[in-house]
């Protein structure tokens, strides 16, 4: 019977120990939540991201991007097309402990052109600072039959002001329907790119870098997405998409050049839909 006591006892304080030490966790979730915060803060502060690239940040807002589509630090997220790596220098070091950053870039044709560059010039960013791209992958795709990972491994996938490329070139539903195979179930995607004016057709902005809001909209939707928020976080009312050379008249790309730089400068970078979808 003292034998069957004690087991009782010691069985009774365990759990009452472990029902005490539950407590402070829970009451800790909303200091988790700010610990997340306080590291996408300190990414965006990081020493590795330019002078130049942090002044973008009042165009890109990418904390406010970032959390409306609901990334967190312990996912697996696709970028589409990064280009130089402006996101990447975000979103890699801040998955790189508990999630997984995947750039998928198009596999170039030719040994020069835009493709080879966005190759060659990731790569050679994510080798020179393995501190914070150690844990980045690059996947090369081909254009005419995109394949983004395994099916439904990515929680989220993101594409910056490149869909505007893909209905120029004719690419877009193949491009829509990968990401939408490489998404799990609930998984989110987020779109920004440049908004055209309101009631415009797709024939009357090609070329120009602007898309209408519709047809983004329509392009995901037609491979099964659903569209559950849209922000103005990007919006510019300042920008009036009548420009010589389409968007890239604006900043950062300044195809003017030095053509009345200082009315573009202050106008700013592009009015851009930011659009969020669900699969």
């Amino acid at each position: 019977m003292k034998t069957i006591s004690k087991i009782l006892f010691v069985t009774c304080a365990a759990f009452a120990f472990n029902a005490h030490a539950d407590t402070p966790n829970k009451a800790a979730s909303p200091a988790a939540g700010q610990a997340a915060a306080a590291t996408l803060d300190g990414v965006l502060a990081g020493d590795w991201r330019s002078d130049k690239n942090k002044a973008r940040d009042q165009y890109r807002h990418p904390k406010q991007t970032l959390e409306f589509f609901d990334v967190k630090s312990t996912q697996t997220v696709v970028e589409l097309v990064p280009g130089g790596g402006w996101y990447a220098e975000i979103l890699a070091p801040y998955l790189k402990n508990q999630g997984h950053y995947v750039a998928a870039i198009f596999k170039p044709k030719e040994s020069a052109g835009e493709d080879a560059r966005d190759r060659y010039g990731l790569r050679k960013k994510f080798a020179a600072d393995p501190a914070h791209y150690g844990a980045a992958q690059v996947l090369e795709f081909d254009g005419k039959a995109p394949v983004f990972g395994a099916p439904a491994s990515a929680d989220v996938v993101l594409t910056f002001r490149n869909v505007h490329n893909w209905t120029d070139d004719g690419n877009a539903e193949g491009m829509f329907k990968a990401m939408y195979a490489v998404l799990k179930k609930g998984g989110t995607l987020g779109v920004v790119d440049h908004r055209a004016k309101p009631g415009t057709t797709l024939a009357a902005n090609k070329e120009s870098g602007y898309l209408p809001t519709e047809v983004v909209i329509k392009l995901a939707t037609d491979v099964g997405f659903k569209l559950v928020a849209q922000s103005e976080i990007n919006a510019n009312s300042k920008d009036t998409k009548d420009y010589p050379k389409g968007v890239w008249t604006l900043p950062p790309t300044f195809a003017m050049k030095d053509v009345d730089h200082d009315k573009y400068a202050a106008i700013g970078e592009s009015d851009r839909m930011t659009l969020k979808f669900v699969k």
